[in-house]
């Protein structure tokens, strides 16, 4: 087997090709463990694989073969338990089909980072890309795919992406301070914010939307109206329910996402609060239930078939050797309102 080697350390030196030998000799291993870490076999020890690695980034090294039978993209994610998932998928297969590519699709169970079983797999399949949603490959991850050529995108990154590594999200800060300063231009000032996990980005951004929103109104935060919770339906029935029993309880409630609104609708169907006469709710993502909920929910529409498209279409560039423009691509949100918010009853 001949791979072909880079610089070799020096900007502009001559190519040259460089075997499978000569990397053995270098990495201090046999040719047989530099063919399984380049083919991306089991049974090689960490250390052993990270110092073959090393020495295929050193010296530029791109495997030269010819293009698998079936080409695919590889899509990956932390759970597969809403349709905010859906669709997702839909947008990364609405491109895979324009172009003949198949889709495997692994879901973690809740896990962020995926384990070494699934990472052994995709340099087994070689996949023309791999886009993370909602999670996080770690570094050893990211240079193994770039050894072999694997473009890698994030979509909605659950951390700060790594300067290099591509991702594509949405306006989420904007998404949040319209959805605010639309119940507060509706008169309401006891504004609840329910929130998500805020080591998310997404979710912090939209936290920090609320508190901006509410600032340049001049209407303070009050800390007991701002609630973290879990990203689903039981996140928004169990703290929207908290909120609706204080005292003095919020008279509109924006959430972080339509999952906790609709939470929200059954926590305020229990306690006998009338949507929207009692109380206004917002959500964000406008998956398609929200247009069927009693009443039709207000919410932020996220573009989520179109970043799942983007970030197909993003891989396909960079599998093809086509220089990025931008490393972080952010689509537009927009405000849809329905019928679950209204001026207060008590302004």
């Amino acid at each position: 087997m001949t791979v072909t080697g880079g610089s070799l350390g020096r900007e502009g030196a001559e190519r040259q090709e460089l075997t499978v030998v000569k990397i053995a000799h270098l990495a201090g291993v046999s040719p047989p463990t530099v063919s399984r870490v380049i083919n991306g076999k089991t049974g090689v020890a960490l250390s052993t694989r990270q110092r073959v690695e090393a020495v295929l980034r050193e010296h530029g090294y791109r495997r030269r073969e010819s293009s698998p039978s079936i080409a695919i993209l590889e899509l990956v994610f932390h759970a597969l338990e809403s349709l905010w998932a859906l669709e997702i998928i839909r947008g990364v297969e609405q491109v895979a089909r324009e172009q003949g590519l198949a889709v495997v699709l692994t879901e973690m169970q809740g896990r962020l980072t995926p384990g070494k079983a699934w990472t052994e797999q995709v340099l087994a399949r070689r996949p023309t890309g791999v886009i993370a949603v909602f999670s996080e490959l770690t570094v050893q991850q990211q240079s193994q795919l770039a050894t072999r050529s694997i473009p890698l995108v994030v979509l909605d990154p659950t951390g700060e992406p790594l300067h290099e590594t591509p991702s594509v999200g949405a306006t989420n800060w904007s998404g949040g301070m319209a959805a605010t300063r639309h119940l507060l231009d509706l008169g309401h000032r006891r504004v609840a914010m329910l929130g998500g996990p805020v080591q998310w980005p997404c979710c912090r951004a939209r936290l920090d939307g609320y508190r901006a929103a509410m600032d340049a109104a001049g209407v303070p935060v009050d800390p007991d109206l701002v609630r973290v919770s879990t990203l689903y339906v039981e996140g928004g029935l169990h703290d929207g329910g908290e909120l609706l029993r204080l005292p003095d309880p919020p008279t509109a409630i924006f959430c972080a996402n339509d999952l906790q609104a609709f939470g929200v609708y059954e926590a305020a169907r229990r306690a006998g609060v009338r949507i929207p006469a009692d109380l206004s709710v917002v959500g964000f993502d406008d998956l398609p239930f929200t247009r069927w909920a009693g009443p039709p929910m207000t919410t932020v529409r996220q573009p989520l078939v179109q970043m799942g498209a983007t970030a197909a279409r993003l891989i396909l560039s960079l599998a093809n050797g086509e220089p990025s423009d931008q490393h972080r691509v952010e689509l537009a949100t927009t405000l849809v309102v329905r019928e679950s918010t209204a001026p207060p009853s008590q302004v």
